[in-house]
This record gives C-alpha cells, sequence and structure tokens, in this order.
C-alpha cells in the first residue's frame, strides 16, 4: 500500500474496455497520484503492515490511519471491521469516539476568543463564573471531614488550559481532593452550566498554578466560558466557527440516526481478558452523546479525514481551508510547552514530554522514547485514538482505533509502534 492507496476494498473494470487495457490504465494513474517518496517504497508497506497486525479477532476490531507529509496525503490507509463480530467491513470514513481529542478543539474555540480581544489568559475564572472564586485547598483530613485553607491564588483561564488549576482525580496522590471531586458527580451533569455548578464547591489538590493534574474538569469549565463569553451554546460555537469553516462535516457531538451504521464498536475486556462490549451509553446505542452534555473534554465523535482538517490547520499556523482561523503566533503558543518551570516530576506526563495549551509538548525525543521531534504536539483519546503534530516535518499522523480504556490490557497502545513507523518512513 502506497500514498493513497487503500489497504481494502476491491474495484471492477468499466464495461467495454478490455481488462489489459483497464488494468493499465488503473496503474499508471495510481503511479502518477502517488508522491515518488512514497512510490514502491517498502518503507510505507511496513505501516500497511502494522494495521493488519493490529486489527482482528482478539485485537482491536479496526483501524484508520492517515499520514500527511510537507502538504501532501502520503498514507492512507484503513484494515479491519467496524465490529469484532467481522460482519461490517471498515470504510475508511468511519467515525470514532476521540474523546479527549476534543480538548484541543476546545483550546482552539478559547484561543479564538483570546484574539478577539474577549477574554485574556491570566484573567481569574471567577470573571467569567462567579462562583470559583474564594477557592479552598485541601490541607489534610479524609472526604467526609476535610481540612480546608483558602487558596493563595484565584484559578486563570491558563491554569485550565494548561490542567494546573489544582482540581484532581488522583485517587491514589490526593484521596480527599480527589473523593470530594468525584461526590460532585459531574459525570451525571445535564449540560456545562450544571457541569459549572457541581464543581464550584469542589476544593483544589494543590494551590492553583503548582502542579501538573491532569483533570477533564478543566476543560468542561473552558467550555462553559466558551458560552458564557460567545453567548452561545459550546456545540453551536464549535459548529460556526471551527467545524463548518474547516468543512469537519462528520465531527460533532451525535451522529445523525442516518450515519450510526459507520460508527465502530467500542469493546473493553472482559472476564479472562476476552473482549467484550462496553459498558457505556454510546457502545449500546452507537452515535448517541458520549456525555449527558455537550462536553468539551471528550464529547466530540469524528473521523480520520475530519480530524486530519483541523490538525491541518494547525499545523499550517492556523490556517485551514482557506481561511485563517487563528493566528500564527496563537499556534506558537498553544504548541510551546507552558510547564518549563516545573520540576519535572511535577510538571509533565512523562519523561521528556511537557504540556501546551491543550496537548503535550515533546521537549526532549530521546528521553520519551520514540521517533519524533522537539516541539512536536499531540494527544489521544480514552477510547484509542492519536494524533501527533511536528511542525519541523511538517508532518500530522491520526491513528484511529476503538478500545476503551485505551492502553489496558490486553490491547496495549500501539502509538510508539505507530508513531516510529511514520518517522521511519518520511524522507
Amino acid at each position: 500500500m502506497h500514498s493513497t492507496a487503500s489497504t481494502t476494498g476491491t474495484t471492477a473494470s468499466p464495461a467495454g474496455r478490455s481488462p489489459a487495457r483497464w488494468l493499465l490504465a488503473v496503474l499508471l494513474a495510481a503511479a502518477c497520484a502517488a508522491p515518488a517518496s512514497a512510490r514502491d517504497d517498502d518503507r510505507w508497506q511496513r505501516l500497511a503492515a502494522f494495521l493488519q497486525d493490529t486489527t482482528g479477532p482478539g485485537r482491536f476490531p479496526g483501524a484508520v490511519a492517515v499520514v500527511e507529509h510537507q502538504g501532501r496525503v502520503v498514507f492512507r490507509g484503513h484494515r479491519g471491521h467496524a465490529d469484532s463480530a467481522g460482519t461490517r467491513p471498515l470504510r475508511e470514513n468511519a467515525i470514532f469516539r476521540i474523546y479527549s481529542m476534543t480538548k484541543p478543539v476546545t483550546s482552539v474555540a478559547v484561543l479564538m476568543l483570546m484574539e478577539e480581544g474577549r477574554l485574556s489568559l491570566d484573567d481569574p475564572l471567577s470573571r467569567y463564573l462567579p462562583a470559583f472564586a474564594d477557592r479552598q485547598v485541601v490541607v489534610g483530613g479524609d472526604p467526609a471531614h476535610p481540612r480546608l485553607a483558602p487558596s493563595p491564588r484565584a484559578i486563570t483561564l491558563r491554569h485550565l488550559l494548561t490542567h494546573t488549576s489544582g482540581l484532581a482525580a488522583d485517587p491514589a496522590a490526593h484521596p480527599v481532593a480527589s473523593g470530594l471531586l468525584d461526590a460532585a458527580g459531574v459525570d451525571d451533569a445535564t449540560s456545562l452550566q450544571d457541569v459549572a455548578a457541581r464543581l464550584a464547591n469542589v476544593p483544589l489538590a494543590d494551590a492553583p498554578g503548582t502542579h501538573f493534574h491532569y483533570e477533564g474538569s478543566n476543560t468542561e469549565l473552558l467550555a462553559r466560558v466558551v458560552e458564557v463569553v460567545s453567548g452561545q451554546p459550546f456545540a453551536r460555537f464549535l459548529q460556526q466557527r471551527i467545524l463548518d469553516p474547516l468543512a469537519m462535516h462528520d465531527t460533532g457531538f451525535e451522529v445523525p440516526v442516518a450515519q450510526r451504521g459507520r460508527v465502530v464498536e467500542l469493546p473493553t475486556s472482559g472476564d479472562g481478558g476476552r473482549l467484550r462490549l462496553a459498558d457505556t451509553a454510546s457502545a449500546r446505542t452507537p452515535g448517541v452523546r458520549l456525555k449527558g452534555y455537550d462536553s468539551g473534554a471528550g464529547g466530540l465523535y469524528s473521523t480520520a479525514a475530519d480530524y486530519l482538517r483541523f490538525a491541518h490547520m494547525l499545523l499550517d499556523g492556523g490556517r485551514g481551508n482557506g481561511r485563517q482561523l487563528l493566528s500564527r503566533k496563537t499556534i506558537d503558543l498553544m504548541m510551546a510547552d507552558q510547564l518549563g518551570g516545573f520540576a519535572p516530576a511535577v510538571a509533565s506526563q512523562g519523561p521528556g514530554e511537557g504540556f501546551g495549551l491543550g496537548g503535550y509538548v515533546v521537549t526532549d525525543p530521546a528521553a520519551r522514547g520514540r521517533l519524533g521531534s522537539a516541539g512536536q504536539f499531540g494527544w489521544s483519546g480514552a477510547a484509542s485514538t492519536y494524533f501527533t503534530i511536528d511542525r519541523r516535518e511538517q508532518l500530522v499522523a491520526i491513528l484511529m482505533l476503538q478500545y476503551l480504556p485505551a492502553g489496558d490490557r490486553p490491547l496495549a497502545s500501539p502509538s510508539t509502534r505507530f508513531y516510529n513507523l511514520v518517522y521511519q518512513a518520511i524522507p
């Protein structure tokens, strides 16, 4: 398989042509369409073989991958099925639950409002959500009887974008704060306004701006700020300002009933490590909302092609589909490590990795342990979807799978292998 060729599917010869002439025409057209760097290159075949190895019985049901390099799609492939039973062949336009790959989209929405002068990243959250003034920090006790102290500083929008607000859901490291956050019942909320109301009285694990805790509630609050500042429902803002301008027609918080046959099944591990259907509403009824509200932290469905349009916009300095959605300097800010002043154990998701405004930033590829570049930006979703943007190499790579939770046994995360195969193939 090469650049724009699919790994699955067949083509019939048109009536009125001899099979030999038709085959020659197809081969010539394919040769002209493929970039020279990918034509007859066994390095791209390694990526095609990876898709084959990753899918099948006891593995991921199906996979879609796309790679853009220097403005051209140099690899596009799909393999497997949309269901574990193998009754629905996977199509290139399959729809996936992208969960936390929603977060960079929400960050773009916030940054748009920043560029318009309607908010600043260092504004206190309480300017837009007054209930978040005068925060409390956990200093001891237990969830039933916490000991609290006033926070020395306010939560800002930058803290939310960088997950340094002090909200934490790590029961091992912060059992009291995590227990109180869990008791707020954010998963039962029915709107972003409801989410904010439930979080308004949750104490913080740490003072804002002192520790990195990856926590989706930060991004839910940002989505609510977008609603307050814009005066629009969050879903409508995304549709009008990001999704429609980028022609991301298969991306949204719900899938139209007529298109739900394109949604890939969502498996998880059951007894004995065998795969079974996940215990979520969207697994039982593919296409329905992932949460009870339009989640800015993890609510979107999308396709590989749609997300490529979004990632290409970020790669191209904020310009996509002929429109300038963000300035080049705002993209620079978004993809800069915001945690450089923190201790490494506090700052990053792992060795060689920091965090920007809504995604990881590779600070040291060698320490990160996979091929790539310093400054590389990306993120992933809870159900095994992955993307990365490398501006130095002018590269976007996207891998769409479905398994919940990502990286859990028996299906370990294939992202490192995928990214290594992408980088070994580009010239």
